[in-house]
């Protein structure tokens, strides 16, 4: 994640986050705090549309969508290649069906999004743990 692009999706996760520590965050957690506020937004307005509360879904929904689009503006297309090209991808796919579960207060589709952000953050935190595991073999 490029400095600039850092920032604005440091921005997108706004409050969520504001009390855990962000500007001591490596790139890495600041992905996976990223992740992890959307799928809170997510799970969020995923109760409001339970509730009938349409306000709540609409705002929840809408923070989740901003976080995806942070994680999208941090993407490196030119050094990620192929990888980086399908995630920018499945985000915009994802901001689409949020955008469709807001408009139909569908649950499926939510659940849908929920899934497929859950997949993505397992194996970020695979790489997460992965690269400690390295570390730790490189400095014995």
């Amino acid at each position: 994640m490029t400095e600039k692009h850092g920032h604005r999706a440091t921005k997108a996760y706004g409050a969520i986050a504001a009390h855990s520590g962000v500007e001591a965050a490596s790139p890495h957690r600041l992905v996976q705090m990223l992740m992890e506020g959307a799928l809170q937004k997510m799970l969020t307005a995923r109760l409001a549309i339970e509730q009938k509360n349409i306000q709540a879904k609409g705002e929840n929904i809408s923070w989740a969508m901003s976080i995806l689009d942070g994680l999208r503006d941090g993407l490196d297309l030119a050094q990620g290649g192929e990888i980086a090209a399908n995630l920018d991808d499945l985000y915009d796919y994802m901001g689409r069906r949020l955008l469709e579960a807001n408009v139909r207060s569908d649950l499926d589709i939510l659940d849908e999004v929920i899934s497929l952000l859950r997949e993505i953050k397992a194996a970020w935190d695979g790489i997460s743990g992965q690269a400690a595991t390295t570390n730790s073999a490189v400095q014995s």
